[in-house]
């Protein structure tokens, strides 16, 4: 476990929201919205074409001239762009080609991104394991945080009043404590530091909550403790289900969490029940994960 001394005020100046113009992908846009004007930041809203039968072509330079549909692809992100409701936001468009997982690492790096914005249509079960999840590829991927909307999310005003942070004490929650704390102090927020312990016996669950709770304050800086309303939690399901449970019932506003970086290859990232993935797919507020 590693207490932070002090939070680190991030600072949001270009956020990429990826559409497929699809309702799932564009329900994720007010939240991309909320957080650029509170931000002021630049949304940088890309399209990206699947790879097809013509892998020389670059995937950040389409010819539209010569290539049909990357032409088609231009016209649908104007129009997209012109008839939504980004009018107020200062905005870029960005057309790519490829696949998602290399893509949008390469738009992070190029543009200097500091935060992904998409929505997700929550795939499951078998049908993910068989399909993959964009959603999941990218925030796997990605050097920077990505805010992901899954199909369970609440529409409507967005406030960030209850703000949610899983943590395993055994481990360093440091990259994504700084985040969680940031945007619960600049939304003067209550923020809720969980530890799932599954499979304690009940007659033993009051020492392991007092010890829990003991290490879990420790985690939080005093600094913090002005800007925003810290509480601890420790409940006894497995990981993903104590997430869930935990944000229905305290009705919280976003969820922020760890996960870890892709491997080359491994079977583990496309397997149907990680925590993130079934968090993700599940939560009914958004989700931000923060690659350890």
């Amino acid at each position: 476990m590693l207490a932070i001394s002090e939070v680190a005020r991030i600072s949001l100046k270009r956020i990429l929201f990826p559409t497929d113009f699809s309702p799932a992908s564009n329900a994720a846009l007010p939240f991309a919205l909320a957080l650029a004007r509170l931000y002021g930041s630049t949304l940088l809203v890309t399209h990206i074409i699947p790879a097809g039968p013509r892998p020389e072509v670059s995937f950040d330079r389409l010819p539209a001239q010569d290539d049909r549909v990357g032409s088609d692809a231009r016209h649908r992100l104007d129009e997209w762009t012109r008839h939504s409701s980004i009018s107020d936001t200062p905005c870029r468009q960005l057309l790519g080609r490829g696949d998602l997982a290399t893509v949008i690492p390469e738009m992070i790096r190029e543009h200097t991104v500091d935060l992904v914005v998409l929505g997700t249509h929550g795939r499951r079960g078998v049908s993910k394991l068989v399909l993959g999840s964009d959603a999941e590829k990218i925030y796997r991927s990605a050097s920077c945080p990505v805010l992901t909307v899954g199909p369970k999310v609440r529409a409507g005003e967005w406030r960030l009043d209850r703000i949610l942070c899983p943590v395993d004490v055994g481990e360093n929650p440091e990259p994504f404590l700084h985040y969680a704390l940031s945007l619960a102090e600049k939304n003067q927020a209550q923020f809720i530091l969980l530890q799932a312990v599954p499979l304690v016996p009940w007659q033993h669950r009051a020492t392991v909550e007092a010890q829990m709770c003991e290490r879990l304050e420790k985690m939080i800086p005093e600094s913090a403790r002005d800007g925003c309303t810290p509480h601890c939690l420790v409940r006894w399901e497995h990981p993903a289900e104590a997430v869930l449970l935990a944000a229905a019932e305290r009705e919280v506003d976003l969820i922020v969490m760890g996960v870890r970086q892709a491997r080359a290859a491994a079977l583990s990232s496309h397997l149907p029940w990680p925590v993130a993935s079934e968090v993700v797919s599940r939560a009914p507020c958004p989700v931000l994960t923060v690659r350890v």
